[in-house]
């Protein structure tokens, strides 16, 4: 059980971080006064700490070596555009999110390959 956990550590953290990152855009989005209140920027940043949550999950299950490497590089891509969006909000408590995000994906990056933990188990 150990060695599964630690094998989604990565993936789990980069979870927490999206979910996370979805409460406060959410919070900016509606909460009156943000200065993002309602705008489209705060919207799409809603949706793309989604995307990156559904995009963990899915990493968390997957096995295969080109399926995992291309949901990463889509992570990638999306931690650094919700940054950038966080930072054109003034939104910096989702930007320390989508940092704490790509630490999750490097944890993940840097677990053993699923043959790797096969032929060890």
């Amino acid at each position: 059980m150990f060695a599964s956990l630690s094998s989604r550590l990565g993936a789990m953290l980069l979870l927490i971080a999206s979910l996370v990152g979805l409460a406060i855009a959410l919070y900016a989005y509606l909460t009156p006064l943000t200065g993002v209140t309602g705008t489209l920027g705060a919207l799409v940043a809603v949706l793309a700490c989604i995307a990156l949550a559904i995009l963990a999950l899915l990493l968390a299950v997957v096995t295969g070596r080109g399926t995992s490497i291309a949901l990463r590089v889509l992570i990638l891509v999306g931690l650094a555009g919700t940054f950038f969006a966080a930072m054109l909000l003034h939104q910096w408590w989702l930007c320390a999110a989508m940092v704490v995000g790509l630490i999750g994906l490097i944890i993940d990056m840097a677990r053993p390959s699923h043959r790797a933990r096969v032929t060890h188990s």
